[in-house]
Formats: C-alpha cells, sequence, structure tokens
C-alpha cells in the first residue's frame, strides 16, 4: 500500500526547481538547478520499462531475496541491481528504488546541474554546493532532530534509508532507519536493506554499522533504533534547529 510521503513537506532547497514525477508503484521527487520535469519523466518511464521488460523474461529477479545471477546482455539498471544485491548479500529487488533514482539522475540532469532525486527515501545526489539530508525515523526520539551534512566532494552518490518501522517496502529488521552512503544509489539501496536486516534490538546498531565498514563500495553508514545510534565513516551529523 502507498503511504504518503509527509516528510516531503520538510524540504526547503529555494535554489533548486522541484518536480514530481510518478509513474506506476514510482513517486519521485526531484531537485534541479534546471527545470528537468519532462526528461526524468521519459527517464523513469524508460528504465520502469527495461525492468518489466527483463522481470516478464525472468520472474525470479523479482522474487529472489538472495543474489542471483542474470544474463550478461541485460540491461544496465538490472546489471547494476545484481551488482549490488551480491555485494549486500540480498535479493535483487532491494536495490530496486536507489537504481532508479539513480538511473533518473544520471539520465534528466544535464551535466553540471545540481540534482536530486528522491525515491521514497532513497536518494540520488549530485551537487556543487553543500546539502543536507533530514533522519527520517518516526519511531525514533532522533527523528527530526539530526541531519546528515553532504559536501560537494562526496557527490555524486547515493544516500539510501531502510526502515523496518517506516514505509511499505519488506524488511526482515526492526531498525527505525539504517542510512548508507555510497558512490552507486543501488549499491546505497542494498545495503541499506542488509544492515536493517541485522537489527532486532537496540544493541545491534552498532554491529550493523560495523557490518557496512565490510562491504566493498559503502562509504558510510547511521542505524538507528528508538535512541540507540551507531555511525560509520563519511558520516557528519548536524543538529537540525527547532522550527
Amino acid at each position: 500500500m502507498y503511504e504518503p510521503r509527509e516528510y516531503r513537506s520538510r524540504v526547503r532547497a529555494p535554489d533548486l526547481v522541484a518536480a514530481r514525477v510518478t509513474e506506476g508503484e514510482s513517486d519521485l521527487l526531484i531537485l534541479s538547478s534546471v527545470d528537468v520535469g519532462a526528461a526524468a519523466a521519459r527517464a523513469l518511464a524508460a528504465c520502469r520499462w527495461q525492468l518489466s521488460e527483463y522481470i516478464a523474461a525472468h520472474p525470479r529477479f523479482a522474487s529472489a531475496l538472495c543474489p542471483i545471477d542474470v544474463d550478461e546482455g541485460a540491461p544496465g539498471i538490472v546489471l547494476e541491481m545484481a551488482a549490488a544485491a551480491r555485494a549486500a548479500g540480498v535479493g535483487p529487488m532491494a536495490a530496486v528504488a536507489g537504481a532508479v533514482a539513480g538511473f533518473v539522475g544520471r539520465r534528466a540532469a544535464p551535466e553540471g546541474a545540481d540534482v536530486i532525486v528522491e525515491n521514497g527515501g532513497d536518494i540520488y545526489i549530485r551537487s556543487g554546493a553543500p546539502r543536507r539530508v533530514g533522519l527520517f525515523a518516526r519511531d525514533s526520539p532522533l527523528c527530526g532532530r539530526l541531519t546528515l551534512a553532504v559536501a560537494p566532494e562526496l557527490t555524486p552518490c547515493g544516500i539510501c534509508t531502510s526502515s523496518g518501522t517506516v514505509g511499505h517496502s519488506m524488511s526482515l529488521g526492526r531498525a527505525d532507519a539504517a542510512v548508507v552512503i555510497a558512490p552507486s544509489a543501488a549499491l546505497a539501496d542494498a545495503v541499506a536493506t542488509a544492515a536493517c536486516n541485522r537489527v532486532q534490538s537496540p544493541g545491534d546498531v552498532g554491529p550493523a554499522a560495523e557490518w557496512v565498514r565490510g562491504v566493498e563500495g559503502a562509504a558510510g553508514a547511521l542505524v538507528v533504533m528508538g535512541s540507540a545510534m551507531a555511525a560509520w565513516g563519511c558520516v557528519e551529523l548536524v543538529e537540525q534547529p527547532a522550527e
């Protein structure tokens, strides 16, 4: 079931042009230094068509809960998802939201333009200016109190969140938020899913963040359950001023 994305009302980016692009289950918020709404709609349609065509011929790609092999001639987004799933030890659909965000962001915005694509808490970002990404972990007292500082040199990158308490995506864990930063949004999404799966109690947040350290390509992690929090890597937290 679709869950309203009320957190979007808190987005503040006055220097960027906002667009919302939807198709099927995909609901993207796109912020860019130029208007990319039409280009983003075309990119989203292309990426969903590639995925649907591949899944129609290979149904296991959509249902597998562990890494699977894919054809070498598969579309690029399928190869990217399969590689991310292999690195994280999860099924390829665990990477789909991040992969779609990255696909659209890379294709919709012209070179040199700032672009942020948010797909249900999974973000692709390329920016020449510092940005902040808020922590949305609804059942945690830390929700709304912290932001992640994103320096321009960290981008382009994916910043993806998996949660056992927010959203409709399948999760085997109970973390309020497992956030992963990686150069690939597909990888960040898959690793965030795997990290969240490792959290069943507040005492698991530290080991889950430490596990991310061992994943090749991952750059940072933030794991939250209740008031317990653990971070690793290129995570710079900034307290959010009260509104």
